[in-house]
């Protein structure tokens, strides 16, 4: 019987914390029972084993990156919508560094197919219609946007810009700046 006050949503909540205190990749079904006081088979009814434990935290973060990105996209087109969008990735990577790694983790196709990852891309779509791009074109751009982003925010995170000028943020902000120039200037075959 699974211990009164257990449950997959509080498990993968707790997971997401420990995530962010202790790093993703130190997150398992064992450190998660040691937090709550726990025999680790107690937690089996809940998750399957680390790797489920894990994936539910990835799909959290997915869905709580996804919800921020909804609301800030609100209203904005262009050049303030990719700002918004940017933002909003580098702002939970900072307070969330264990759930912004866990949104890396790689799903499989219908587990990713059922997750927020689809809102995501679904969203960028929503952003880049703004410059006008069409196939091929548009996904060159998807790529490139997700790849600077979180190129800037692991980089970031792992302290790669705290030892020189200028600051990081007037870095990203003039790297904005760049992208929003360049998909107004999007290059043609």
């Amino acid at each position: 019987m699974a211990r009164a006050g257990l449950t997959t949503e509080r498990l993968t909540q707790a997971g997401a914390e420990l995530a962010d205190e202790v790093g993703f990749d130190q997150v398992t079904v064992s450190a998660l029972a040691r937090r709550f006081d726990v025999k680790v088979a107690s937690l089996y009814s809940h998750v399957r084993n680390s790797q489920d434990l894990r994936t539910k935290i990835a799909l959290l973060a997915l869905e709580e990156m996804a919800d921020r990105a909804a609301d800030a996209l609100a209203g904005r087109a262009g050049k303030d919508a990719l700002t918004a969008f940017a933002d909003v990735y580098r702002d939970y990577a900072r307070e969330h560094p264990g759930r912004y790694a866990a949104a890396q983790l790689r799903l499989d196709p219908e587990t990713a197919a059922a997750g927020a990852g689809v809102r995501h891309a679904a969203m960028t779509r929503a952003i880049l219609r703004g410059y006008d791009l069409t196939e091929p074109d548009q996904t060159h751009a998807v790529r490139m946007l997700g790849s600077v982003f979180h190129g800037y925010v692991s980089l970031e995170l792992a302290g790669g810009f705290s030892h020189s000028a200028p600051d990081a943020q007037d870095s990203w902000s003039r790297i904005l700046d760049a992208l929003d120039a360049l998909l107004r200037n999007w290059p043609t075959a």
